[in-house]
């Protein structure tokens, strides 16, 4: 299996996950065909930096990963891996920098209410990271095109999900995977539970020939990637981590 976290395809890594919040008008411009034309093909252009530099969530924290690990380029396949499934770069990043992220970066102090943004930075200390299921979880209205409340359905779309294939169709895998749930007041992940994904639209995928067994990563609905066991793993844990931090003080 070709591990898509590998140069020189990070930017394309990060397409996969990118592709279906902008297809949907949640985030960066109109730029979806692109996205993936190019991404369904494997293939790069210099468009995509600027099509992904669209995107006003996304390139905060890709660029907060890259300058703690002292990495040039954002769009590095190991700074993609960090923000969207999880790896050991997201332990370098300062409590400082996180801080000043959300300052200048996202602006949230402008986008959601002071009570709001104060409960976000206390979580600094207790140790927020920067993966995209901490802000998913804990960040509770979207900031991308729709300054709306997230609720637990569009949590559990948003957050990156994790499955292994069940039964392969035309254009939809089902997979066994859990799903985010809130319970006691809690946010949880539930048990492993079969649901359907989208893999191929317009005859193309970005996961060519799925298997069953092999696990699969999805967005949205959209199935992004392939994923090894060591993605798996990290992805739950980071999932885990996240969702410890937005039960503080629930």
């Amino acid at each position: 299996m070709n591990n898509k976290f590998e140069q020189p395809c990070g930017i394309l890594a990060c397409c996969r996950y990118a592709f279906m919040p902008n297809k949907l008008q949640y985030c960066g411009g109109d730029r979806n065909r692109l996205i993936f034309d190019y991404t369904a093909h494997a293939e790069y252009s210099p468009t995509l930096n600027a099509a992904l530099g669209e995107f006003e969530t996304l390139c905060p924290y890709l660029k907060l990963i890259a300058s703690a690990n002292k990495i040039a380029d954002i769009f590095d396949a190991r700074v993609v891996e960090a923000y969207w499934i999880g790896n050991d770069l997201l332990r370098n990043v300062q409590m400082k920098k996180i801080y000043n992220h959300f300052v200048d970066g996202l602006h949230l102090k402008r986008k959601i209410k002071l009570g709001q943004f104060e409960k976000i930075v206390g979580k600094i200390p207790r140790g927020a990271l920067p993966h995209h299921s901490f802000h998913v979880f804990n960040i509770w209205q979207r900031t991308g095109h729709l300054p709306i409340a997230h609720t637990i359905e569009t949590m559990d779309n948003c957050r990156i999900g994790w499955g292994k294939i069940i039964k392969v169709g035309k254009n939809e895998l089902e997979v066994s995977a859990p799903g985010l749930k809130l319970e006691g007041g809690k946010l949880i992940l539930s048990e492993p539970e079969n649901r359907k994904v989208i893999y191929k639209m317009l005859g193309q995928s970005f996961v060519t020939d799925p298997v069953i067994g092999e696990w699969v990563s999805f967005h949205w609905g959209w199935v992004c990637d392939r994923l090894t066991e060591i993605n798996v793993a990290n992805l739950k844990k980071y999932t885990e981590y996240s969702l410890a931090l937005a039960n503080l003080g629930t």
